[in-house]
This record gives structure tokens, C-alpha cells and sequence, in this order.
């Protein structure tokens, strides 16, 4: 199959930029998702991509100039994603494979949970290669389950069905791993996205170095901040909208012999409005939201959302107390983040130190070309 781009497009694939948008199409062959073979303006050949006839990303860039998109070019760039993180940490087992555009691998999520491995393909076109993948991750790591999490939202727009199922091996309801000095459970069919936040894992011992006294943590899912800060904290109020992570949180208090963690399955803003009307006040607070910003358009509305609740949890702290605050919004530069940021504390009348600022670990690499790739901004703060 051929596709032919217009100008605007070309230019995307010359800066190394893996997305076609589908108004930057000319013509196509015919409407089927797979390889397709990508065409400039003037009929020369830029490369190869996966078409996705459904979505908006019409064209996800996997070669240049003559090189083909095969299984085994996708074998190859798994493994060598993989080999990528052993290098960088040879005794884990709890990482994340496969990131994506970032690897090379649109629409591919792989992450690795010790014996356990689970997959996601998002995009139609990548779809066409799913028994490829399932088979090269069977013979990569031998797991004890392959879990493949195909149900998120992105793959309606795709036109592919939503799925989440064992595809090898053992059928795990609960999987444990080990962050840091910390054990955590999880679920890979159940929780959210894969089951847990690889990306926070490192940010959450981190923050765990300042976190004292009385501590908020909201937005907690399955409580890995409160879980890292525990032993140096007095007490932890977790607070999430869901009932099955905040179950998770007091599972996860249990495994490690911890007592002094609260929960709460509430409305997050409702209940900082509730803390703050009873006066309530905390050492130490982390806002980790979900991403408000799911394109461009949405920036503005997402950007109150972000200054009310970081807002609210200045208000909720005593005068030199600890705000880790996170987006992990792509569309939100870092730029954007910090005047959320400083226009929240103007509001509140605080002065906020910045101790330090996080990100992405390496098993999530960014693309100087993509920096849709580059999405988590975590700020650990002093407001006074």
C-alpha cells in the first residue's frame, strides 16, 4: 500500500518526527491497516509506516529511505529496547521494555513486572503485528503470565476492540514487586494502565527524602508515595476517587508493617475544600492528577484544574512544608507547569523553594524529535 503526503507532512518525517496526521495525506492506496509505504509530494519514497485508517495519527513512522517494516525488524527493536534497560540496571526486573515512539516501536507499551509481562498495542496498524510481538515476548522472557492490557480508550479511536486477557501462562490476580525498600502489589488485569506508575517509582523515593510529619497523599492510586514516606512520617492520609485503589493502598500498608496510613475514597478537590474548612493542615503534600490535557484544545480548562489543586494543597500546608506536585500531561510543557505553579502560590500568597525537579526514568526515554515523548514533570517543592 502507498501514501502519498503533502508538504507539511514531508518535513514532520525529515525532522525524524514518527506522525503523519491523516490532513497531511495527498492520496491513499487503499484503506487498510498495515505497512504502508510512505510517498512525498513529488512521488519519492521517505520510508515505511503503520497506516491506521481511523485515527487522526493517520501514519506512524518506522523507517527511512528502503529499509522494511517486518516482524522481524519489531523482534529486533524489542529486544534491543530490553537490552537497553539490563544495561542501565542488570538486576531488575521490574521495568518498563518497551516505550513506544520512544523506542522506536509506535503504539508499543511492554512492561515488566518480574515474572509477569504485560503488553498494550494501540494503534491499528501495529495491531497487524500483535502474534509477532506476543510471540517474541514469550521467547525474550519466558514469563510465568503474558497479560495483554488492550483496553484503553485510544483504541476505540483506533477502531479496534478493547481487550484485556492472559494470553500465556498463569492467570495472576495479584502480582508483587519490590520498589526500592519497599514491597507493592498490584493487579495486571484490574488496575489502571498496566497495573501500576513505573514512571513515579523513583520520583516516589525521592520525595520520600523530605516528606516528614503529617503527610497528604492525593490522587494515590496504589499508594506508592505514601508507601516510600511512610517509615519517616507521623501519619498519611491517601485519598483517591476509587474504592478498589484506595483497597490496594491498605493492602499495600499491610504488606510492609505499616500503621500509620489513613485512607479516604473521595473526590480529591472536594475533600481539600473539606480539609481546608476544617482547618486541617499537613507537613507535607503530593498531587500526582491524572492527565487533564488529552490534546491542545483542552490546555486552558486543564491549566485551572492543575492551578485549583495545587492551589489547595499550598493552602493545606504549614509554613515550610512539602508539596510534590506532578502532571504527566504531554501537552503541558515544563514551562507552562512552573507558572501554573508560581500563579497558584501567588494566589496563596507563599513563597515556594524549588528543591528539585523529576521526570521520566530511563526505562522512559524521550525523543529530541518527539517531545510528545517527553511528558512527566515532577516538582518537589518548599512553600513557606
Amino acid at each position: 500500500m502507498k501514501v502519498t503526503i503533502n508538504q507539511k507532512g514531508m518535513e514532520r518525517t525529515q525532522r525524524f518526527h514518527q506522525w503523519i496526521f491523516r490532513s497531511d495525506l495527498q492520496s491513499v492506496e487503499a484503506e487498510a491497516a498495515g505497512v504502508a509505504t510512505v510517498l512525498g509530494p513529488k512521488g519519492q519514497t521517505l520510508g515505511q509506516a503503520l497506516y491506521s485508517p481511523k485515527s487522526l495519527i493517520a501514519l506512524r513512522m518506522m523507517t527511512w529511505g528502503q529499509e522494511k517494516i517486518s516482524a522481524g525488524l519489531i523482534a529486533e527493536r524489542i529486544r534491543s529496547a530490553d537490552g537497553l534497560r539490563r544495561r542501565w540496571d542488570p538486576e531488575s526486573t521490574v521495568y518498563r521494555a518497551v516505550f513506544a515512539e520512544a523506542d522506536f516501536l509506535p503504539s508499543v507499551i511492554v512492561d515488566r513486572y518480574g515474572e509477569v509481562v504485560v503488553f498494550q498495542t494501540l494503534s491499528a496498524g501495529m495491531e497487524t503485528y500483535k502474534e509477532d510481538i506476543i510471540a517474541t515476548l514469550k521467547d525474550l522472557y519466558r514469563p510465568r503470565s503474558l497479560v495483554e492490557r488492550n483496553d484503553a480508550a485510544i483504541r476505540s479511536k483506533e477502531g479496534l476492540p478493547l481487550i484485556q486477557q492472559i494470553v500465556a501462562g498463569e492467570d495472576l490476580s495479584e502480582v508483587e514487586i519490590t520498589i526500592g525498600a519497599r514491597r507493592l502489589g498490584l493487579e495486571p488485569l484490574q488496575g489502571q494502565k498496566t497495573g501500576f506508575f513505573l514512571d513515579q517509582r523513583f520520583n516516589a523515593i525521592h520525595a520520600a527524602r523530605y516528606l516528614r510529619g503529617r503527610i497528604l497523599d492525593a490522587f494515590c492510586y496504589v499508594g506508592q508515595f505514601a508507601i516510600q514516606a511512610a517509615p519517616r512520617a507521623e501519619s498519611i492520609l491517601c485519598i483517591d476517587s476509587s474504592e478498589d485503589a484506595v483497597a490496594r493502598v491498605r493492602k499495600n500498608a499491610e504488606l510492609n508493617g505499616l500503621e500509620n496510613i489513613e485512607t479516604k475514597a473521595a473526590n480529591v478537590f472536594d475533600a481539600f475544600k473539606e480539609l481546608d474548612e476544617q482547618k486541617a493542615r499537613f507537613d507535607g503534600v503530593c498531587v500526582d492528577p491524572p492527565a487533564f490535557v488529552k490534546n491542545r484544545g483542552d490546555l486552558k480548562a486543564a491549566l485551572r484544574g492543575y492551578k485549583e489543586i495545587n492551589l489547595r494543597a499550598m493552602r493545606l500546608l504549614n509554613p515550610g512544608g512539602i508539596l510534590v506536585s506532578s502532571s504527566c500531561s504531554q501537552h503541558l510543557a515544563a514551562e507552562e507547569f512552573d507558572a501554573m505553579l508560581l500563579a497558584a502560590a501567588k494566589d496563596t500568597r507563599r513563597q515556594v523553594q524549588v528543591l528539585e525537579r523529576l521526570g521520566q526514568p530511563p526505562d522512559h526515554p524521550t525523543l529530541l524529535a518527539m517531545p510528545e515523548t517527553n511528558y512527566l514533570k515532577c516538582a518537589i517543592l518548599r512553600v513557606w
